[in-house]
């Protein structure tokens, strides 16, 4: 940047007579300490921080956006200085212009370097202030980020200091949706270019046009920048791998991911042309049809993405075994139990340039701008800079393997490094099958596997005895492995064994390469208590070789209580009793009270249990009991009903004494039932669809939603749909409420007919997710969060981060059993705040 016109480089990449942008001028305000944050929707949907000094707005370009948790740091990108003027910008840079797409004044106010401290600390890589301003404040923190020979960008860190105004989450980013200057959302903006104009009034198809034109306008840019893919996909090259560790490395200068329980695989692609190679080379692209045609579908340019192959485990985890079981059937034509998924991570080639050379954070950014219109199956894995030892507890915590920890400034090498560290949760390793022992038990082919690992010297490696593993076998993997082992018959020993362990020992030839699941190693080196998990077929043999673990969680204790006829079974299927559902509700109380009480209610009854009579009731003769409350509402024939509604977790179990397994709240809290304070938009997939088309569907209309400035947050059913929950400020009417959804979800089922329809019609709905907008008007209830559903498995609605959508299968993961694991993931901060935003429903 010029030091003698510090504007010379922003004047430099801009056209003002195209843009509305102001010319660059050197100017001060009067205060001298300005500072704001502009939401831009360019290439990629960013959050630019500015900050005044020396007549300038210093700028950084932060991904994501500010997070006001200390844990959380954010890539900031460092761009070129921008005229005072700039500060009370908002509107659209045409497309095709430097930083083409909409800017929303997101934030202002003032800013100060701590007491000590000078803004041109900047020039020395570390800046630590205050922000004063409507959204962000307190003390926050910029470092500088070690800069690379040639690299030209210049990569900083934002962080929250721990302070009085420090918080959980993202709530900054995902409820502040709106402009602190005008008011409107990103879709109001770029709809309306002069500012002249609102989506105020309309209705029908000219609402449908105005919310088809804004809330798509990212799509269409992204779709309108990328190039078609042409040319060949590039060659296969060796991906790089991760050194294990007894602990997380700690600092700003590692970037922290889940490690995936799958297989590792490098995706080359362009346009339809793709190919899915292992970890060695091998092409196994016919082992992976649907994921080669969810690539191909999203008409890439060349490029050769680095990830890993999952398949999921019933309660939605990435699970090995899982996938060996979908290897085996077969899934050139996937069917319905084998969803398989690809998490990519790295991107070493794209459209001919090769980013190998690249810094791990650079390479991870271009990788989210190529597949930001990726959906299920293919997801960019996600990263947290710093508290790697906190994602690292929580995925053990989780059952998970562990995580990968990466240098942010590293390159990208094929071979084993300490750039990229593998910390794992469990004990579990690759073995080299030996051999075998027979069994004595009927119909069962062998008693156990003998073990070994390549130990010694490179170039000297000799495969040493490591035990035995007799467990984890299902019956078809038995089956399966015995023929395996059959074509490996050997009459030597492969590998040195004592006479007591090579008793009655079938030797293989050894190729084949287990994965196995142990307590410890004993002092001889053998696995203690070990579990067979699969064999791995993306791994050859030689290159089997020792690992040092990590340790399992521990887990947690459920609560009880007294309640009568405790044994009486009301999930059949599921073998849950009356008590159990009980002893559901008594822990789960603290978290659903917030939704369910003080909110009249109707009750799903089933004294019989689930599979027999159950029917629905919401007004109550006195036979609940003092603890289930009544309020009089006014019915639309005249005069009035007690509705019931309860305050506490008494009122809870007092409603299962009485049979109830679901409880559905109204919109609006008992003490003012004519002002709704809550929009569920229901998605209900038509039976032709799968989870997937319901996932995507709700990631589209939050993204609608938060377009015209309005927060969502997403809760599975238990049955098979998303609920969209959209909190709200009361202060509008039934038929405000009323109209408004219908409007919204009409508009969206006119932009994409063949997606979504508002109709409840069963014929209207063929091959369609319906958006049920009819929860929203007076009277309606739809089913509060950490409700029981009467259905098979003893099902719970459970809140989810919108970041975790796409690791679940179906609606329904969690069930009555699962209370101690609900309060751990409520305890979680993806999920703080979840269910409450201060804001009001728009006037569109």
């Amino acid at each position: 940047m010029s030091k003698r016109d510090p504007l010379a480089e922003y004047n430099r990449r801009r056209d003002f007579a195209k843009t509305a942008e102001p010319a660059g001028t050197r100017e001060s305000s009067e205060g001298g300490n300005r500072f704001i944050v502009q939401k831009h929707a360019a290439t990629r949907l960013h959050w630019d921080l500015r900050l005044e000094a020396d007549g300038v707005l210093k700028s950084w370009a932060v991904t994501r956006g500010p997070s006001p948790d200390p844990d959380v740091k954010r890539l900031a990108v460092r761009t070129e200085d921008h005229p005072m003027s700039y500060a009370d910008f908002e509107g659209t840079i045409p497309r095709g212009e430097y930083g083409g797409g909409t800017v929303m004044l997101w934030d202002r106010g003032t800013w100060a370097p701590v007491e000590g401290k000078s803004w041109k600390d900047i020039e020395k890589g570390h800046l630590h202030f205050t922000l004063d301003g409507e959204r962000m404040k307190g003390e926050w923190l910029l470092v500088r980020m070690k800069k690379k020979p040639g690299e030209k960008r210049e990569n900083w860190l934002l962080r929250k200091i721990d302070d009085a105004f420090a918080q959980t989450g993202d709530a900054l980013v995902e409820h502040e949706l709106t402009s602190v200057l005008t008011g409107r959302a990103m879709a109001e903006i770029a709809a309306d270019k002069g500012g002249e104009r609102s989506l105020e009034g309309k209705k029908g198809k000219a609402f449908a046009r105005e919310m088809a034109k804004a809330g798509a306008h990212n799509a269409k840019k992204a779709k309108g920048r990328r190039k078609a893919g042409t040319g060949k996909p590039p060659a296969f090259r060796k991906p790089q791998l991760a050194t294990l560790v007894d602990a997380v490395p700690a600092g700003n200068g590692w970037m922290h991911e889940i490690k995936f329980d799958g297989y590792r695989a490098l995706v080359a692609a362009a346009g339809d042309k793709v190919r899915v190679y292992t970890r060695s080379g091998k092409d196994w692209s016919d082992k992976f049809v649907p994921l080669a045609q969810a690539f191909a579908a999203l008409d890439l340019p060349p490029c050769l993405i680095d990830g890993e192959i999952v398949a999921y485990d019933d309660d939605g985890n990435p699970d090995f075994s899982s996938l060996q079981k979908v290897l085996k059937r077969g899934h050139g034509s996937q069917g319905q139990g084998d969803k398989l998924a690809f998490h990519a991570f790295d991107l070493l080639e794209v459209d001919g340039e090769t980013l190998a050379g690249r810094p791990n954070i650079e390479r991870k950014e271009r990788l989210e701008a190529l597949l930001e219109d990726a959906g299920p199956p293919i997801h960019v894995a996600d990263h947290v800079i710093g508290a790697g030892e906190k994602l690292y507890r929580a995925m053990c915590d989780a059952a998970q393997e562990g995580i990968i920890s990466k240098a942010v400034d590293a390159p990208y090498r094929g071979s084993r490094t300490r750039n990229w560290v593998k910390v794992k949760c469990t004990l579990r390793q690759e073995f080299v099958v030996v051999g075998w022992k027979a069994s004595s038990a009927k119909g069962r082919p062998f008693a156990s596997l003998l073990l070994a690992q390549h130990e010694g010297a490179k170039g000297k490696e000799a495969l040493v005895y490591k035990g035995n593993v007799g467990t984890g076998f299902s019956h078809d993997a038995m089956q399966d492995l015995a023929a395996k082992m059959k074509r490996l018959e050997r009459k030597t020993p492969p590998v040195e064994v004592d006479r007591a362990s090579s008793r009655g020992v079938t030797w293989l030839t050894p190729k084949l390469v287990a994965e196995v699941a142990f307590s410890e190693f004993t002092a001889e080196g053998s696995v203690r208590h070990g579990s067979f998990l699969g064999l791995r077929s993306d791994k050859e043999a030689a290159e089997v070789t020792p690992e040092t673990p990590g340790e399992p969680p521990a887990g947690e204790a459920a609560q009880a209580v007294k309640i009568s006829s405790r044994d009486r079974v009301i999930f059949p299927d599921a073998e849950c009793t009356k008590g159990d559902l009980a002893d559901y509700y008594a822990a789960i109380a603290p978290l659903m009270l917030p939704f369910a009480a003080q909110r009249p209610i109707s009750l799903v009854r089933c004294p019989q249990g689930r599979a027999k009579k159950c029917f629905f009731q919401k007004h109550d003769s006195g036979s609940f009991g003092p603890h289930v409350k009544h309020v009089p509402i006014a019915e639309k024939s005249g005069g009035t009903e007690d509705y019931l509604y309860i305050e506490d977790a008494p009122g809870l179990l007092a409603c299962v004494q009485m049979g109830t397994i679901e409880f559905h709240g109204w919109g609006a809290r008992s003490g003012d039932v004519e002002r709704p304070d809550r929009m569920i938009f229901d998605l209900d997939p038509d039976e032709g669809l799968d989870f997937g088309d319901v996932k995507q569907a709700a990631k589209d209309l939050r993204r609608k939603l938060a377009d015209i400035g309005l927060a969502s947050h997403a809760m599975l059913t238990g049955g098979k749909g998303v609920h969209l929950v959209v909190p709200l400020a009361p202060g509008h009417s039934w038929a405000e409420h009323k109209d408004f959804a219908r409007r919204f979800a009409e508009a969206l089922s006119m932009a994409e007919p063949d997606r979504f329809t508002a109709t409840m019609s069963k014929a209207k709905r063929k091959g369609k997710v319906f958006i049920d907008w009819l929860r929203n008007q007076r009277g309606s209830t739809a089913v509060v969060p950490y409700s029981a559903r009467a259905r098979a498995g003893a099902p719970v609605a459970v809140p989810i981060a919108w970041d975790e959508l796409d690791r679940f299968d179906d609606a329904k993961p969690f069930s009555i059993a699962d209370a101690a694991k609900l309060h751990t993931r409520a305890e979680a901060k993806a999920l703080a705040g979840w269910g409450f935003a201060e804001q009001r429903l728009p006037d569109i």
